[in-house]
């Protein structure tokens, strides 16, 4: 390690001061004004520091990355699944495919317990969790031939735990992708802008693709340029068609979106990855950044006031209108991916291992990906908590707590501890040019009337509907990039566990077994989200409770695998860094579980709610959500799934812990006993940068 010259000691004292400045004043006012910025001061500050110090100090010092060792993406190149990426493009791809839904709706939720809970979990979560997690799996499965989550699991820990983590880890995708699906086609249903301009960006994309990969071999900031004027064109277009006598081509029923996007999901997981895949999550990044950094300028030009109070009295009661329970363990089960998810666990050991060109580019990557979702999970909670409460409130509880028009929201939220007038409710759908906007529950709406706050301060009030739907067509993006890599990531789950049994499956580029899995896995999540589509309290709007936890009890998994294999490879010392995490995310997860299945609260506990609507169903009443004895029935059944469901996966889950614990103990007292799977060392031919800026020994190293 280089000694600091005083110019940068100078540069992170200043970057610390200013992130300690922002938690002082998040942490210390109370009953006055605090403006959002110190939030942004806060995080901006921590995830500076964190990057620069902790994520370099486990790449180098603890998983000890070696430049000279041959990745996947180079020993296996095949231009199918393997194929070595500009780490540029790779960057835009993993981050494209890590941020889906969760870093945008999970906050605008948890905002309801407060600003403060929320921030604190985003931003330490991260740091101290979710982007260790994500670079160690990615760290791991690199040096196994990028095999899956599941598939390491298998391999390193025993075919007992093994096994439950394959079954788990499959099921929980298949849950991830429906609900991915679902929030997609409820955002672009009936929304022409949005259809067109996501279209676009498929073609744009295929273009880029072949122009890396055949026009121009290597010119990324020539491809990038045209990619960006292509993207910005087709926004502007959006607007357009949906003004137009085009209007009706792209305007589509939610059933016919199904079908696009169980098309769309096939193709994109069976094409070569530098065809559509990679050029397309790297388009989306422009986008998602370039929005991300305008609303934190926006933030720092405006200095909005944070209306929502520092924590609610809902985080103690638990009786909160958005979601029940209390701030422990649901705040930060329902934040999820903007700290910590299992989703990304699976894209680490899926499509980005096989494509990452040199091991040290899993700090930048792995890393600094997850920063990058966290930094847009804060601006979400944001964007929720400079809203009127009243607003935020009225907005995201059910019609059966605020009713179905102005005066009665109006009188709910006050029940509620809050006040909002039916005109400033009208008020607030008219400046949008929507309807109503009660009701809009799943975040994503207020999320969007968040970012037309700011951005119509800076562009001026008469853009605020304009702004309003372009963030609603941006959400649309940031969680479809998420379900075509996801299902790509499904598929070689699935092959990799058929692989245990017919060994053509473990080539994951073998094309009759792309196909069927690909088939498969679109099959499995399209027929959740099809049922979803089309009766409103099934499908994936079924499986839509135990997101959540599904998710965070999958990182548990891969917090023990990766705890496992810093042991069995001689690095013990260091394990209590995945360790950590994980004895917190499995009590979280474990409590949250234990509270679902057995709460005698019926908005929490599914078995609870099971017993009220039976017994409502003997006594010939219909209790809301339901309309009629049939929808009473469906609740019956929805909640007997999930409360069995619940249980069955946390049992999973607990196996695979301690079967883990089972193997680190006995790699302790007996380290001849353990095996590793690791790829045979090959020396690298590749050179390539580790960072996204290269250094002057880097420079120097591709000018040879």
């Amino acid at each position: 390690m280089r000694r600091a010259n005083p110019r940068s000691l100078v540069i992170w004292t200043l970057v610390a001061l200013v992130g300690a400045s922002g938690w002082t004043v998040l942490a210390l006012a109370r009953d006055e004004e605090v403006s959002a910025a110190w939030m942004v001061a806060a995080a901006l500050g921590s995830y500076a520091i964190a990057y620069r110090f902790y994520s370099k100090f486990i790449a180098y010092k603890v998983l000890k990355v070696d430049k000279n060792r041959a990745t996947p993406a180079e020993r296996l190149d095949n231009g199918i699944d393997f194929h070595p990426t500009d780490r540029r493009v790779l960057l835009g791809h993993h981050f494209a495919a890590i941020a889906g839904a969760g870093p945008l709706v999970g906050p605008v939720l948890a905002a309801q317990m407060g600003y403060l809970p929320g921030t604190i979990w985003i931003i330490v979560g991260v740091i101290f969790a979710g982007a260790v997690q994500d670079m160690v799996v990615l760290f791991f499965s690199t040096r196994r031939d990028g095999k899956s989550l599941g598939q390491m699991a298998r391999e390193e820990i025993g075919p007992f735990g093994g096994a439950a983590a394959l079954l788990a880890a499959f099921a929980i995708m298949i849950i991830l992708l429906g609900v991915l699906a679902l929030v997609i086609v409820n955002a672009l249903a009936a929304s022409p802008w949005g259809t067109f301009s996501i279209a676009m960006t498929i073609p744009i994309a295929l273009l880029m693709g072949f122009y890396l990969r055949v026009l121009r071999p290597g010119r990324v900031s020539e491809v990038s340029l045209i990619g960006i004027a292509l993207l910005l064109i087709a926004l502007v277009a959006g607007r357009w068609v949906a003004e137009s006598s085009l209007a009706d081509t792209f305007t589509l029923a939610p059933s016919t979106l199904v079908i696009w996007l169980v098309a769309y999901g096939f193709i994109a997981s069976i094409l070569p990855v530098w065809m559509l895949l990679a050029p397309r999550d790297y388009l989306s990044t422009f986008m998602k950044i370039g929005t991300i950094l305008l609303l934190a300028v926006g933030v720092i030009v405006t200095l909005p006031t944070l209306k929502m109070d520092p924590v609610t009295d809902f985080a103690s009661r638990g009786d909160g209108p958005v979601f029940a329970g209390s701030l422990f363990p649901f705040v930060f089960i329902t934040i999820a991916c903007g700290a910590l998810s299992g989703f990304h666990a699976l894209i680490s050991s899926g499509t980005t291992p096989k494509m990452i060109q040199k091991e040290p580019q899993v700090r930048m990557i792995g890393y600094g990906s997850m920063l990058m979702e966290s930094s847009v999970a804060v601006m979400a909670l944001v964007a929720a908590s400079i809203i009127d409460p009243g607003l935020y409130f009225a907005m995201n509880a059910p019609a059966g707590v605020i009713g179905d028009n102005v005066q009665a929201a109006s009188q709910a939220v006050a029940n509620l501890g809050y006040t909002i007038s039916p005109e400033d409710l009208a008020q607030a759908a008219k400046n949008v040019e929507e309807s109503s906007l009660l009701s809009r529950t799943g975040g994503a709406p207020t999320l969007a009337i968040g970012v037309s706050e700011i951005f119509s301060k800076v562009t001026g009030g008469s853009m605020r509907a304009f702004w309003y739907h372009f963030a609603i067509m941006f959400e649309a993006l940031f969680i479809l990039t998420a379900l075509d890599a996801g299902t790509r990531v499904g598929r070689f789950m699935l092959q990799d566990m058929l692989g245990n049994v017919y060994k053509p499956f473990k080539n994951v580029s073998w094309k009759p077994g792309l196909v069927i899995t690909s088939a498969v896995v679109t099959g499995l999540w399209g027929y959740f989200l099809w049922v979803g589509v089309h009766e409103p309290l099934g499908g994936i709007n079924q499986l839509f409770p135990i997101f959540g936890i599904a998710n965070q009890l999958l990182a548990a998994v891969a917090l023990a695998v990766c705890t496992t294999l810093l042991v069995k490879s001689g690095r013990l010392k260091w394990a209590w860094i995945t360790g950590i995490p994980l004895a917190w995310d499995a009590t979280v997860t474990l409590t949250a579980s234990w509270q679902k299945v057995f709460s005698s609260d019926p908005r929490v506990g599914f078995f609870q709610q099971r017993s009220n609507y039976q017994d409502a169903i003997d006594a010939g009443k219909v209790l809301p959500p339901a309309k009629n004895m049939d929808d009473m029935h469906t609740v019956v059944t929805n909640s007997t799934v999930d409360g069995v469901l619940s249980a069955a996966l946390a049992l999973l889950i607990v196996i695979v812990i301690l079967d883990a614990a089972r193997v680190c103990v006995r790699h302790v007292r007996n380290p001849q006993s353990s095996e590793l799977s690791e790829a045979e060392y090959v020396e690298s031919k590749l050179t390539a940068p580790a960072g996204l800026i290269a250094t002057k020994e880097e420079k120097a190293e591709l000018t040879k």
